[in-house]
């Protein structure tokens, strides 16, 4: 324990020391402390109630919807939303939540964990309860194939750890053999299939026996409901089940405990449905009453980092993320705008804003990813900006989109400069994680152009 206490209080005069030099202080103080001692995660004090939450797609939405829920009946919550979500950075938000005596000071933490770092955080942090919200194929240099990542997290949970998982991914559905188990899922649309339109799908094969799986609904990729007619596999019935979506109204009914409840839809996304779904059934996990989790969702939006709409002089822009690298959410932010009836023009901001300075960009993902779906007769124009724009030009070419509607340049701020600014076409800004701030820029050059050119009306 020696060492544990060496570790921590170095820790602690680092952030202090980085705080007064106004220097960032999320990840450098858990390194030191992991340094010093490896086990630390394990000594420093947690409090009584963690929920950890991974998976491929959608944590960080999980997390501050579940962050926001607990401060919105007066629960001090500990988090690692302004840092790393691998185990640094979770060190270092349990050095921020523990006294200088190793006590706690924080009455339930919600932690972001990378997949990768599973096996470096969750058996040391134990948590009570461990949200899945999917795995998919993702970034090929980090996380290989979803098999893999599965693996990994499987060989890191702690059997005391209770597991709200996606009924309808067959991949994360499994996890926990010896684990205790909730699920979620979303009934049948009528927008449904029971074939896959898109490149991937990663459980088409039934893990048991072999045979071809057969999809009573399917909505996208691998997300739906499936069985074996050659065994007895099958999707794991849901605790929590969306029954019925009220598009018109905003308005989604949940199904649990034979009872059902309405809530106030946050998106007309399913990527964001599916983890309002996995809140859902979280708060009435951990004991919250319907009422209260009525009126929690009644305030809340999905964050505006995320997805953004602004109507200026009569022209909607609208910025969305489209995380790069990462096949199946970018093919899902494609689906979602083609299926919005209005006419458009895209800028794509998606490629890596690092790979000049930290590696070679693996380009790879881009033909796991559904472009296709930008061959639409609503989408006019498709202007791609930064320095693999001739590589998203070539895919675009590959997936039928006409050449005319095609422009690209690696200045991203050009990329204002090819929009007609008609305002019967919405215009999108997709950007990767990285690239956020040059959406921001783009968007206000966008903004400029508008108010000049109905300047020039006046």
């Amino acid at each position: 324990m020696l060492r544990f206490y060496f570790a921590f209080y170095v820790a602690k005069l680092s952030k202090f020391a980085l705080k007064v030099l106004r220097r960032n202080a999320t990840y450098f103080p858990g390194k030191i402390a992991i340094k010093l001692c490896p086990n630390f995660i394990n000594y420093v004090v947690k409090p009584s109630n963690v929920i950890a939450v991974t998976g491929t797609n959608g944590k960080t939405t999980v997390c501050n919807l579940l962050i926001e829920s607990f401060e919105s009946i007066g629960k001090k919550v500990l988090n690692n939303k302004m840092g790393s979500n691998i185990n640094a950075g979770i060190a270092t938000s349990l050095i921020d939540g523990a006294s200088i005596f190793n006590k706690a000071k924080f009455d339930v933490a919600v932690l972001e964990v990378d997949e990768r770092s599973s096996l470096k955080v969750l058996p040391f942090i134990k948590p009570n309860y461990l949200i899945c919200t999917n795995l998919f194929r993702d970034s090929i240099g980090r996380n290989a194939n979803p098999d893999f990542i599965f693996s990994v997290i499987s060989k890191a949970l702690p059997k005391e750890t209770k597991l709200i998982l996606n009924a309808d991914d067959l991949i994360s559905s499994n996890l926990g053999i010896e684990n205790e188990k909730v699920y979620f899922a979303i009934d049948k649309l009528d927008t449904d299939l029971t074939e896959s339109i898109n490149i991937i799908n990663d459980m088409q094969i039934c893990p048991r026996c072999n045979s071809k799986l057969k999809y009573n609904y399917l909505k996208y990729h691998h997300i739906g409901n499936a069985y074996c007619e050659s065994c007895d596999y099958k999707s794991p019935e849901a605790n929590y089940k969306i029954t019925k979506i009220d598009y018109e109204n905003k308005k989604i009914t949940v199904t649990c405990n034979n009872n059902s409840y309405e809530y106030k839809m946050l998106s007309d996304s399913i990527f964001n449905t599916y983890n309002q779904i996995a809140v859902i059934a979280t708060l009435f996990e951990l004991g919250f009453e319907q009422e209260k989790i009525k009126e929690i969702f009644d305030k809340k939006e999905i964050t505006e980092t995320r997805y953004k709409k602004e109507n200026i002089q009569g022209i909607n822009i609208i910025s969305h993320l489209a995380k790069g690298q990462n096949p199946i959410a970018c093919s899902c932010v494609f689906d979602y705008m083609k299926k919005e009836k209005a006419n458009k023009e895209v800028i794509l901001l998606i490629y890596d804003y690092f790979d000049a300075k930290k590696s070679t960009e693996n380009m790879v993902w881009i033909y796991d990813c559904d472009f296709e779906f930008l061959n639409s007769d609503n989408i006019d124009k498709i202007i791609i900006g930064g320095p693999r724009a001739i590589d998203f030009y070539i895919r675009l070419l590959i997936a039928g989109v006409p050449k005319e509607k095609l422009v690209y340049t690696e200045k991203t701020d050009d990329t204002a400069n090819y929009l007609s600014l008609e305002e019967d076409k919405d215009i999108y800004i997709l950007y990767d994680v990285y690239t956020d701030h040059i959406a921001k820029s783009v968007e206000n050059v966008i903004k400029t152009k508008i108010n000049e050119q109905k300047r020039g009306e006046a």
